[in-house]
């Protein structure tokens, strides 16, 4: 009886190791199978965009397909978000996988069959509506993990919660949303999220690549208004005034000193940039007033706080210099934190992204001066996201948020197959 037991257990370990291995084949395979329907997911969504907080169309889409696989849906989170939850047959931890839905006011002018014939009016602005950052291919992504793990619930070892989130981009101004309002109402919790996952197309990585990088991986992002206050004047007379313009002009400048005389280079990078400048109305007139807004991009705190000091320094002591006075609002509309990836998930999980994608495939990518609001999800619970390659090959990349933004749609497969192998690997390391 004595030398049973050990064989018994002995048998019982390689039984569950290679049910594991069949759910890890089983769902490669199946990412296979559903590739087409996870292409016109995403050319649907990609036709019919929707720009952030109006999502109703797509979420209705998302909510009736994960109502088919019998996942327990709230719809209306966050405005129009879409959560899911899958409970496994087995107890285990709660992940959460997410994707977003929202798109840019942007006019497409690409030459796809799919491409979107949407336009809107934004910000009292006629305007197209195009996904021109990837979130439809997000949504399709996530609806297929949905899709395969669903198949497999039973053999599951915990919870995924799939979370359909809104107003990425940000929400329409005066209004919530996004991320931020999603953890608000409770998204991480009934039940608490333990971990969660979260990947975004990449235009100009290679398609079959993942790029990963732990600890700081997007900037941590604020909006800034600037309000310069001269005296107008006629334009032959300007000693008659105070010029807003010159001043606004000086203070542009003067703030490239934060990053090129203020900022240590060597640890972190950083940017100030000011994106619209606003005052004045005719050739001849000076105008009273001027106002400016911009963006702040860093990687730390501290660094955060010296951009806002130095901000406010330069700005209100380049206007007094001029006899002007001016006036900072930071942050103005929108702050997302830095999307931090946890380094011990990272180094814990960077084995289901090489299974994923192959060691090779498998890219540690620079910090990105771009941000993302799943950075409020990793405030919540250890997080790691990722960039999927979606650049074909002998094709130059194009720029996100731009009116000819493209992606290859053969990434689509791998975005499944690394959802999937990041779930089924953290819950057997965790069961």
């Amino acid at each position: 009886m004595k030398k049973i037991l050990p064989i018994f257990s002995f048998l019982f370990y390689v039984n569950a190791f290679a049910q594991k291995e069949n759910l890890q084949a089983q769902s490669n395979i199946e990412a296979g199978k559903i590739e087409q329907k996870v292409i016109m997911w995403r050319r649907d969504f990609h036709a019919n965009p929707e720009l952030g907080n109006k999502e109703t169309r797509t979420a209705a889409i998302v909510a009736a397909h994960l109502r088919s696989l019998n996942i327990e849906v709230t719809t209306g989170v966050a405005k129009t978000g879409v959560v899911g939850i899958l409970k496994g047959g087995l107890p285990g931890p709660v992940i959460a996988l997410r994707a977003d839905m929202d798109a840019l006011p942007i006019i497409e002018k690409t030459d796809l069959p799919f491409a979107s014939k949407i336009f809107t009016t934004y910000n009292g602005n006629k305007t197209g509506v195009m996904h021109a950052c990837g979130h439809d291919a997000h949504t399709a992504i996530l609806m297929g993990v949905a899709e395969i793990l669903a198949g497999m619930r039973k053999d599951l070892h915990g919870t995924v919660k799939f979370i359909f989130q809104p107003a990425e981009e940000g929400a329409p101004i005066g209004e919530e949303g996004g991320a931020k309002l999603m953890v608000k109402e409770g998204v991480m919790d009934n039940p608490k999220v333990d971990v969660v996952f979260g990947l975004h197309v990449d235009a100009a990585l290679p398609v079959g690549q993942i790029g990963y990088r732990p600890a700081g991986f997007m900037a941590a992002v604020s909006d800034m208004k600037i309000i310069v206050n001269g005296k107008g004047a006629h334009g032959a007379s300007p000693w008659m005034g105070v010029d807003p313009i010159v001043t606004s002009a000086q203070i542009i400048n003067n703030l490239q000193t934060i990053v090129s005389r203020n900022l240590k280079l060597t640890d972190n990078a950083a940017i100030v940039t000011i994106g619209a400048i606003n005052g004045g109305n005719r050739s001849n007139i000076i105008p009273e007033k001027i106002e400016m807004l911009g963006t702040v991009r860093t990687f730390s705190d501290a660094d955060e706080k010296l951009f806002y000091d130095k901000i406010k320094l330069i700005v209100t002591k380049t206007a007094e210099s001029n006899g002007a006075t001016a006036e900072v609002i930071i942050p103005y509309s929108s702050k997302y934190p830095v999307t931090f990836n946890d380094t011990s998930l990272v180094r814990k999980m960077l084995p289901s992204l090489q299974k994923a994608a192959g060691i090779n495939n498998t890219i540690l990518v620079s910090a990105k001066t771009g941000s993302e609001d799943f950075s409020f999800y990793q405030q919540k619970a250890p997080g790691l996201f990722f960039n999927l390659g979606s650049l074909p090959a002998g094709r130059q990349p194009t720029s996100h948020h731009t009116s000819d933004f493209f992606i290859d749609e053969s990434s689509f497969k791998l975005g499944v197959i690394t959802f999937t192998t990041l779930v089924l690997d953290y819950m057997k390391l965790h069961k």
